[in-house]
């Protein structure tokens, strides 16, 4: 195991590496930039030339990627024109509420999606069955906006059970104790992670349904129901065991999925997050923001695959990566 990691972190050096390549392109050929959008109209043309200089430097294409890539591996993502910040330093303060929504979105997806598909899947074709299909179709095919505004419209504007926005009350943050403050963000996140989660929980479903019918089938199984074994050890210790393959799979994918997902949830819900400031970057051109988030979701897009992987031989001794 330890070889193949090792193996499989070299390799994820140079795609990587290609993909910040094509990152840079992308970002270089972009219409606009963040100096149109900073140009004061009553600047002469030489003050504009000097701004221009400063902030775009006309170096080559390579010149610039090689000089970013080293400061990128020094810690220096560059520097945020909109929020004049280290781009770091900016990811460092807004990464803490994205990971909290989208980890809580996770387990609930989790929690709800596996059990179900494995109900569905054991209750073939029965009312359960069938309201989990309808339920997994509808969570699948949902636009997030759309799914959004109607929590927001049911729960924060009619019942005002949840909060409108935000991730925290600001006056309770000044003088609640920390137990108040935490159950306030825990109650800001509950419907932007309903809302971040109702396409992962649909896809557990579907997978752990779809896995759990084919496992079921086989004659081992039929084998443990034959020698008397409960079918409560046979569904979960012998078959949801070699059924969870294509669920970790799903899992290693969809860690970063829900951070890159989490745009359109943190827009709605007004959430101070990375979506919100990939938002923001967006719509200032600050390019620089834009790239360094982008690199970040690309990262952890590879390490989820090399996660996906290790899971496989925790959960099945057979797989050996040696």
């Amino acid at each position: 195991m330890r070889t193949y990691l090792i193996r499989r972190v070299i390799q994820i050096i140079p795609v990587f590496l290609g993909i910040l390549l094509i990152l840079f392109f992308l970002m270089e050929h972009a219409p606009g930039g963040p100096v149109s959008t900073m140009m004061d109209p009553k600047l002469t043309a030489e003050q504009k030339a000097i701004l221009s200089e400063r902030l775009d430097p006309k170096l080559p294409i390579h010149q610039k990627f090689f000089n970013w890539i080293i400061a990128a591996f020094q810690g220096n993502l560059g520097y945020s024109i909109k929020h004049r910040r280290p781009v770091t330093e900016l990811l460092g303060d807004f990464i803490g509420p994205t990971f909290i929504l989208s980890f809580t979105s996770l387990i609930l997806s989790m929690l709800i999606g596996i059990p179900i598909g494995v109900l569905s899947a054991t209750q073939q074709r029965s009312l359960a069955d069938n309201a989990s299909t309808v339920f997994s179709l509808v969570g699948i095919s949902m636009p997030t906006f759309f799914f959004g505004l109607l929590l927001l419209k049911f729960f924060a504007v009619d019942l005002r059970l949840f909060p409108l926005y935000g991730m925290r009350d600001n006056l309770l943050a000044r003088n609640a104790t920390w137990l108040a403050r935490q159950l306030d963000v825990a109650w800001h996140t509950v419907l932007p992670a309903v809302v971040l989660g109702l396409a992962s929980t649909a896809s557990f479903m579907r997978y752990t349904r779809s896995s759990m019918l084919e496992v079921i089938r086989q004659d081992y199984i039929r084998t443990a129901r034959a020698k008397g074994l409960k079918e409560r050890v046979t569904i979960y210790r012998h078959a949801f065991r070699n059924a969870i393959i294509p669920i970790i799979t799903l899992l290693g994918f969809w860690i970063p999925s829900l951070l890159s997902g989490a745009v359109m949830t943190e827009t709605i819900f007004a959430y101070p997050g990375l979506g919100k400031i990939s938002v923001d970057a967006v719509n200032t051109r600050d390019y620089p923001v834009i790239l360094g988030v982008n690199a970040m979701l690309s990262l952890l897009t590879l390490v989820g695959a090399l996660v996906a992987d290790v899971l496989y031989a925790i959960a099945d001794p057979r797989i050996k990566y040696e």
